[in-house]
């Protein structure tokens, strides 16, 4: 015959791990969305003049933005 213990402790342990893997990932996601915003918002500010000294068209803000956002 084969028999199942099942210990509290661990099932408890598996959830806080899953609510603290979920955390995590809820704040990475929030970071990673200041970072666009910011991005975005400061690279809009720029004039067209700036941002072609930077080698930067206005039509690519957005995925730098993007590309930001995913390095943090």
């Amino acid at each position: 015959m084969t028999y199942a213990t099942i210990d509290q402790r661990t099932t408890y342990n598996t959830e806080d791990r899953g609510l603290t893997a979920i955390t995590a990932r809820v704040k990475a996601a929030i970071e990673r969305n200041r970072v666009y915003r910011q991005t975005q918002r400061e690279l809009s500010q720029l004039t067209d003049r700036d941002l072609a000294d930077l080698g930067i068209a206005r039509g690519t803000i957005n995925q730098i933005a993007r590309d930001a956002a995913r390095a943090a």
